[in-house]
């Protein structure tokens, strides 16, 4: 498949590329009549085609193939991580798209210190397809964010292991070792948890977990995590 990847809401045999995904085709990879590239539109399929005609304002593509897209993690990990200040955010959201995230919720909590808004979340929306495209993907996942803290726990309802990094516990309660089946992780913001949301968290079913003798940074800690979490699962060997 193409390098070159766009994604489009519906797809059929003539499509145009329009706004942000046109502008960055032609002024950006300066594609052509005869380019070939790949369309997107969600559902984890990759189509193949070549651009037939650049117009002003949107390029005509002619799509010539449809295939499954191989490169979509088998387990489900959802990454639940408090709001970070910055760019930190964009951050964890890029690495968890690559790392293969099936799912990525923001949350506000007690010693959050950063704050949500509609641009935002669009920009993280933004995030997340530009590193599905860099890396490959096929979908480009949806950040969801969660005024209340409570409400993202709720949002992993029905998955097999919950683990909470706690930054208070002098040890593991769980082992995360060779797991299988779908994974919730939930990460704090850089103020970290208090002992009533970690309650919480254990009477929705998460165990905590510990990363260490060291305090890592937030955006370090739902990386780190994340990481061992998909080697554990298989996805990264």
């Amino acid at each position: 498949m193409a390098r070159n990847r766009f994604f489009i809401d519906h797809i059929s045999e003539e499509v145009a590329l329009t706004g942000d995904e046109f502008r960055h085709a032609k002024n950006v990879l300066r594609l052509r009549e005869g380019s070939e590239i790949s369309l997107l539109d969600g559902s984890g399929a990759e189509y193949s085609a070549v651009v037939a005609k650049v117009e002003r304002e949107k390029m005509l593509v002619h799509v010539l193939e449809k295939r499954a897209g191989s490169r979509e993690p088998q387990t489900d990990v959802c990454l639940l991580v408090g709001a970070l200040k910055g760019d930190k955010t964009e951050l964890v959201v890029q690495k968890a798209v690559e790392l293969g995230a099936a799912k990525i919720g923001v949350f506000s909590s007690r010693y959050c210190a950063a704050y949500m808004n509609a641009n935002k979340l669009e920009r993280l929306n933004r995030v997340s397809r530009e590193a599905a495209k860099q890396c490959m993907r096929s979908v480009a996942l949806e950040v969801v964010y969660y005024e209340k803290y409570e409400d993202a726990l709720k949002s992993a309802n029905g998955y097999q292991k919950k683990l909470f990094a706690c930054e208070f516990l002098e040890k593991s309660e769980g082992d995360i070792k060779g797991l299988s089946g779908s994974v919730a992780l939930v990460v704090g913001s850089e103020g970290g948890f208090s002992e009533e949301e970690f309650a919480l968290a254990k009477s929705y079913g998460f165990t905590g977990v510990s990363l260490g003798k060291r305090i890592l940074r937030a955006e370090t800690a739902a990386i780190a995590l994340l990481s061992v979490v998909m080697y554990e699962s298989g996805e990264l060997g």
